[in-house]
């Protein structure tokens, strides 16, 4: 039986090295999230997010929303979904607005918001810029489509929807703006620290071993392998900021190839923080079966159909 000294010992050593490597993927994230949430801020100020909202009046229209929902997507693609819910909260009170329409500008908020962060953290963690980009704002604009297709046609949650969440009002100085980016800084190193101890505890129980027993035949399917399942199931569950910075680790190491780096980014940045962000949405007066439920279906279709497009091409240049 070990001795109680032994076990002291080796107790510190485990949480050195826990914190050591949070600190390090931290600080591999925070080297993106710092500059690109500075100059978010500074096109905020400039009024860009008012100028995109002009642009994409029409396109709500296309997904049977007012057109000053754009404003409130542009707010989240720009900023994050806490900054689209304050937009949110002052105009949708006079428009009332149903059930079907807000999971509809839920649903297109979150599958594109936050994106000049964490496109950024897609680049740095091997995924093209361009492609992802693409694939979240169009797979945004399709998805709201056919689920307002669908929920017009059924005549499915037309009732007046009930907001249950009132946002706090965003800082009003450039002091207090910047208090909160520090503690939001603090928040995503805590949480980096909790998740690498979690997913210790997973390994050593056993636990990701059968989950990835459990999708290694699935896997391929969506141009994976069952390397990336503990990083995939993070960043769905968690987010991208945090799924990423995994992922930004596990890329570095080179346990994962590029083709499921992509693969497993794209599936991310079409459902992630599948628990907090989709909440918000319901407190909104969302609809859960369209915000949750519809969108990791068509998210796995989309990522299956795109997985055996290149799989087709690239068999097809081998070929030739």
């Amino acid at each position: 039986m070990p001795s109680l000294k032994s076990v002291k010992k080796k107790t510190y050593q485990v949480t050195a090295e826990v914190l050591k490597e949070a600190l390090i993927t931290s600080w591999e994230l925070l080297k993106i999230t710092i500059p690109v949430v500075i100059v978010t801020k500074v096109l905020e100020e400039l009024g860009m997010i008012t100028l995109l909202s002009d642009y994409l009046e029409p396109v709500m229209g296309v997904i049977g929303l007012p057109g000053s929902m754009g404003l409130v997507w542009a707010t989240a693609m720009f900023t994050n979904l806490y900054g689209a819910v304050v937009v949110f909260a002052n105009l949708a009170g006079d428009l009332n607005l149903s059930v079907a329409q807000v999971t509809v500008v839920g649903s297109a908020m979150l599958i594109a918001h936050s994106l000049p962060l964490e496109l950024a953290i897609s680049k740095k963690a091997g995924a093209p810029f361009i492609p992802i980009a693409l694939l979240r704002l169009f797979g945004a604009f399709i998805y709201g489509f056919l689920l307002h297709t669908l929920c017009s046609s059924l005549q499915l949650w037309q009732e007046a929807a009930t907001v249950f969440f009132q946002a706090e009002q965003q800082p009003a100085t450039l002091l207090l703006w910047a208090a909160d980016q520090l503690k939001n800084f603090g928040l995503i190193i805590f949480v980096i620290f909790c998740i690498i101890i979690i997913m210790k505890i997973l390994r050593v129980t056993g636990v990701l071993g059968f989950l990835e027993k459990m999708l290694e035949p699935v896997l391929p399917l969506f141009g994976m392998s069952k390397k990336a399942a503990p990083v995939t199931v993070v960043g769905m569950v968690m987010g991208i900021s945090y799924g990423g910075a995994l992922i930004i680790r596990e890329t570095n190491s080179g346990t994962m190839g590029k083709r499921e780096v992509f693969f497993s980014l794209a599936l991310m940045g079409l459902s992630h923080s599948l628990i907090e962000d989709t909440l918000l949405m319901v407190a909104l007066g969302g609809h859960w079966g369209g915000l949750l439920f519809g969108r990791v279906l068509f998210s796995l279709v989309v990522i299956y159909l795109l997985a055996l497009f290149t799989a087709g091409r690239k068999r097809q240049a081998t070929v030739f």
